[in-house]
């Protein structure tokens, strides 16, 4: 806390006024005076009142700043609430697990069982294909003897029909093109591979045009339109 100092600038102006509230108090009361007495002449001299010397005011000093230093802040220590421990569960007697049991996934049944199916399938293929093609042999043998039977009676019937030169020595053998109709008529005879005997292969040949037309076979589908004919005066 500051002393409190008296401004004399105060004590000044309150004189003043004090003494103006006394003239003010006089003239009054004389003028009530004046009033019920007869006029007198007065003389009053007017003077203005020095003017009071100047007095020097001090400016007031300035308070200093007061620097309030915070008060440090203490931190409070965190205090780590400890939960409560649960208690521990007595665990329960554990049964002695069974033996396992052999399993059977279902993925590996089925597999085995589409193998077991697959394999069934490939015998009864592989039996079929047997058959067909005990079937194929059987019907190439039966054809093959079957066109040996026709070649046979049409070199036969040509057989019929040869000359044999006087000259002719051994058993050589000559091969013959012969193209024929339908109803075995010969269209041609062309000699592929000779004997060596001109004399003998001339012979095969007037013997295939004289037996024309040429024996037809029992079945149909085993006629040949060219035929390749074996000739060897031995045979």
């Amino acid at each position: 806390m500051f002393d409190e100092r008296i401004d004399p600038g105060r004590i000044t102006s309150f004189v003043l006024a004090a003494a103006m509230h006394i003239a003010l108090f006089a003239v009054l009361v004389f003028g009530v005076s004046w009033q019920n007495r007869p006029p007198e002449a007065v003389q009053v001299e007017l003077w203005n009142e020095p003017a009071p010397a100047p007095v020097e005011t001090k400016p007031a000093p300035v308070p200093e700043p007061v620097v309030v230093k915070p008060e440090p802040v203490i931190p409070k220590p965190e205090i780590a609430l400890k939960a409560p421990e649960k208690s521990k569960p007595v665990p329960k007697p554990v049964p002695k697990p069974e033996p396992p049991k052999p399993r059977v996934d279902d993925t590996q049944k089925r597999m085995g069982e589409e193998l077991a199916r697959e394999q069934a399938s490939f015998a009864v293929d592989r039996e079929r294909q047997q058959l067909k093609d005990q079937l194929a042999r059987d019907a190439t043998t039966s054809q093959k003897r079957d066109h040996e039977a026709y070649a046979g009676r049409i070199k036969a019937k040509i057989r019929g029909n040869i000359m044999l030169p006087p000259d002719l020595k051994g058993n050589p053998e000559a091969i013959f093109d012969v193209v024929q109709l339908p109803t075995g008529e010969v269209l041609s005879v062309k000699l592929r591979k000779s004997s060596g005997h001109a004399g003998y292969d001339e012979a095969v040949e007037r013997a295939v045009l004289k037996a024309s037309p040429l024996p037809r076979p029992d079945r149909p589908e085993l006629f040949q339109r060219a035929l390749e004919l074996k000739f060897r005066p031995l045979d």
